[in-house]
């Protein structure tokens, strides 16, 4: 046996993270040594008292390496201040990279992950005496119980990424069908409880066993402290459940009276806005808590995701240069005109030999997966990797399919050079949905967002020399083409996003392929470094990096949004209330950039309100008046009209429809009594049939019926250069409509197109005499192409937005629907009755033109033009 002896006499002392690093007894296989940006990371660390921060963010650009710095600071903590540190990772995947990684760089690691009752006790006594870092989950940090010795420095891999793994713990989730584990019987119990708080015909079309074409991702909203009962009803059903229900139920148990819940035909989440996570002493009451990211962003979304507020940032200086993270090609198949997006994206695959497929859904990853690989190709899903993506890696020709795993997946060098990545990372769970689609608070969101796109698009550049292609398929093209998102990314991102758009337009499937064959080939071939590189690198050099409209007021906004919820979450209504009206009020600031956002706080501060009024509590005197005060604010705040259609506070009016609504109903009311059910019945499958053709003679008409139905006066005007139809509601609101529906689904929208609808609203202003346009009149350009050429997106006017077919044939069915329910019910009513009857049951379909302009101008067509405008 071998015995080393030695005169060492006491403990090295280390200044800084860095001068300890040289010291680490580093195996074969460790890296060479710090790179020049994380010896700067960890001087700054050491410097200017970011040691005693308690709330500490370090950003290094996605694949620039995060794990060695962290890694490093936890064990110069570790040795010079005899302090416990614990390393969480998002995923049991991610933990064994750190694990591997410790074990390279000579840095003493255990790892305790999964039920504590599985953890190796000389590990676990290893941790606690500060003998080793423990390496461990989210999960093991963020549940009722937590088992690990307090540490007093806790590091957060990915926690740009936090908002998912950390609320999914504040979250009971109960699906109706998929996911993990589907309860329907517990989803119909939940929905009976939550049904006072629901339209009578949204019960109904919840309690159906299918979906209603158009309604299945509808998400409604309900806050249980509006309604008597109606949280300590859910406690008494939660409390009864079994796994994996009972853990998170345990979890916002003693704040299920302030939380929010989310419904949909297949779903429904009960969650608090922002998750309470400083009674988990684990957490909160670590000396230090460390976030490792990648995109920080300014907007205070990483403050929402772990409850905490006062975060610093710490980065690499303004002036220093960006960490190269490899080259990505893009292609967008959908920007080609007249070629097979699906075609292209398989022989892409083809070439590359495999892919990583990446999508928001398993469905979505799944399909598209098989689409693209060659018959006899492996497909591989996360039950093959679930581990580790070494069954992929090892590979020679496969396809990987993955669900909204956008970090924690490392594919360098050969490991895979082509990922296909679909659709935008928007909707993760209900409540983000909800807030995407409904309340329009996409400025809350957007950094959320972008984050998954940077995450996900980098998988397969995990270092400076790599290289992949990125195949961009779904609504995650025109994403990417919006400006406003475009310009937010770095500039690198920026100059390749750009370069692919250009390498994509108005050229062919034989071009694209002979590129992308040339970029794969860089090892062989130098046609990239002398073609391709140079223009990549003068467009990073032309690019500029610009905040999202809003992030500052946002970031402002946080601190009140945190205390806010946690005083809500005590019970403490009225002075919850009073701090989302603080939140209101700062968020007031931001403008239309913010007024979605704004309406939605301005809400939770009237039930809050409310909440206290109806405690009969001596403080709360006055609350029940301030509390419709700030219902009737929200209303007239929130974008969309979701606000002016959730129940009433009692003993309080419906406001009065807008006169734009209420001519709508008039209108309707008149067709409804003047025409037959015979002839009514006949116009509505005409017009049914109309809109399921893409010919113009056929779809144009059809748009003309569909906007009688919607109680407006509807015509195709006359003469050279019109549009196909108008919507007018008397002279409150206009709609023009453009249709293109027999164009093809790919390649741009034509500058033609889109100047041909420029000037409809003012001819039509000239046709109807009128002195103005009315405020909040649009431009409907309906057409299935992804973009619009970038010329005519410049010359968009903003009152013209981009409409999918699919919208308006959903939108067509609900006409159908709720005309039904109009020829069935109008028996014995007057036109009294008969009023109320037509607004009602438009409301509920979501064809009031109050409504009907939130469905039709989510995409304004000056947004929608390419990334080269």
């Amino acid at each position: 046996m071998v015995a080393f002896k030695g005169g060492a006499t006491g403990a090295t002392k280390y200044p800084t993270p860095e001068a300890l690093y040289p010291d680490l007894p580093r195996k074969s296989g460790a890296v060479p040594g710090l790179l020049v940006h994380q010896g700067d990371l960890l001087r700054r660390y050491a410097a200017d008292s970011h040691v005693a921060t308690a709330d500490l963010a370090l950003e290094l650009p996605t694949g620039t390496g995060k794990t060695i710095p962290a890694l490093v600071i936890a064990e110069w903590r570790r040795r010079t201040r005899k302090e416990r540190v614990v390393y969480a990772c998002p995923t049991e995947q991610l933990t064994k990279q750190v694990a591997a990684a410790a074990d390279r760089e000579g840095i003493p690691a255990v790892t305790l992950t999964g039920s504590h009752t599985a953890w190796d006790p000389s590990d676990d006594a290893r941790y606690v005496s500060g003998k080793a870092v423990a390496i461990t989950t989210y999960t093991t940090v963020f549940n009722s119980s937590p088992k690990l010795a307090p540490p007093q420095l806790l590091i957060f891999d990915d926690a740009h990424n936090g908002e998912q793994y950390v609320a999914n713990q504040y979250s009971v989730t109960v699906d109706r069908w998929g996911g993990d584990s589907p309860n329907p019987d517990l989803y119909v119990k939940l929905l009976e409880i939550l049904t006072p708080a629901l339209d009578g015909i949204v019960a109904q079309r919840l309690l159906k066993p299918e979906a209603e074409s158009g309604h299945h991702n509808a998400v409604q909203f309900i806050v249980p402290a509006r309604h008597d009962q109606m949280p300590e009803r859910l406690s008494r059903t939660l409390s009864q459940t079994g796994s994996p229900w009972c853990f998170r139920y345990a979890m916002i148990r003693d704040v299920l009276a302030s939380c929010l819940v989310y419904v949909t035909h297949s779903s429904i989440q009960i969650r608090p806005l922002i998750p309470p996570t400083r009674e988990n002493t684990l957490f909160s009451e670590a000396s230090q808590r460390l976030y490792l990211s990648a995109t920080l962003g300014a907007a205070g979304e990483l403050e929402r995701a772990f409850g905490r507020t006062g975060i610093k940032r710490l980065g690499l200086p303004e002036t220093a240069p960006e960490p190269r993270s490899g080259r990505r090609f893009f292609v967008f198949p959908g920007l080609l005109n007249g070629g097979d997006s699906s075609e292209l994206t398989k022989e892409i695959v083809k070439l590359a030999g495999k892919a990583l497929v990446l999508a928001p859904d398993r469905t979505t990853a799944v399909r598209t997966a098989g689409n693209v690989r060659q018959p006899t190709w492996p497909l591989l899903t996360i039950d093959d990797v679930a581990h580790g993506m070494g069954p992929f890696v090892a590979q020679r020709n496969a396809v990987c399919a993955l669900a909204s795993r956008y970090d924690g997946l490392d594919l360098p060098d050969h490991g895979c050079r082509l990922e296909v990545i679909e659709n935008v990372p928007d909707r993760d769970h209900l409540q983000e949905r909800f807030l995407s689609s409904r309340v329009r608070a996409g400025a809350a969101l957007s950094e959320r967002v972008r984050t998954r796109v940077v995450q996900g698009v980098g998988r397969c550049t995990r270092g400076s020399s790599d290289w992949a292609v990125v195949v961009v398929l779904g609504d995650l093209t025109k994403y990417l083409l919006r400006q406003e998102n475009l310009t937010a990314l770095s500039a690198e991102l920026q100059a390749e996003i750009n370069f692919g758009v250009e390498n994509s337009t108005n050229t062919t499937q034989a071009e694209i392929l002979e590129n992308v064959s040339a970029f794969l080939s860089q090892e062989t071939d130098d046609t990239w470094r002398e073609s391709g590189e140079p223009i990549v690198a003068q467009l990073r050099a032309e690019a500029v990096r610009e905040l999202p409209d809003g992030s500052e007021i946002l970031f402002s906004a946080v601190p009140a949004e945190i205390q806010a919820c946690a005083l809500a979450g005590q019970g403490r209504w009225q002075d919850a209330s009073a701090k989302a009206q603080q939140v209101a009020q700062a968020l007031s600031f931001g403008g239309a950039t913010t007024k979605g956002y704004r309406g939605f706080w301005l809400y939770l501060a009237g039930i809050w309100a409310y909440r206290a009024a109806s405690s009969g509590a001596p403080a709360a005197s006055g609350s029940l008046a301030n509390a419709r005060g700030l219902i009737r604010q929200a209303e007239q705040t929130a974008e969309g009209t979701w606000a002016r259609y959730m129940p009433l506070l009692p003993a309080m009016e419906a406001p009065a429809l807008p006169a734009h609504d209420d001519q709508a109903v008039t209108t309707a009311m008149n067709l409804l009594q003047k025409i037959a059910p015979g002839q009514l019945d006949k116009r509505l499958g005409n017009m049914i049939e109309g809109l399921k053709e893409t010919a113009a003679s056929a779809y144009e008409p059809a748009l003309t019926q569909l906007g009688i139905f919607l109680g407006a006066e509807a015509n195709k005007p006359s003469g050279t250069g019109r549009c196909d139809s108008t919507w007018c509601w008397g002279n409150h609101l206009w709609a023009v409509v453009e249709a293109k529906s027999d164009q093809e689904p790919d390649g741009v929208m034509a500058h033609k197109d889109v100047r041909q609808v420029n000037d409809q609203l003012r001819i039509l202003k000239s046709d109807r005499n009128h002195k103005v346009i009315p405020d909040g009149s649009f431009t409907v350009l309906i057409s299935p192409k992804p973009a619009v050429d970038p010329t005519g997106a410049i010359g968009a006017e903003d009152h013209a937005y981009l409409v999918h077919p699919e919208t308006i044939w959903e939108i067509g069915q609900d006409v159908q629907h709720a005309w039904e329910e109009l020829l069935a019910g109008r028996t014995g009513r007057d036109a009294a009755g008969l009023t109320p009857f037509i607004a009602t049951t438009f409301q509920r379909y979501g064809l009031l033109p109050s409504q009907l302009r939130e469905r039709l101008t989510e995409y304004p067509v000056g947004a929608a033009g390419t990334a080269t405008s």
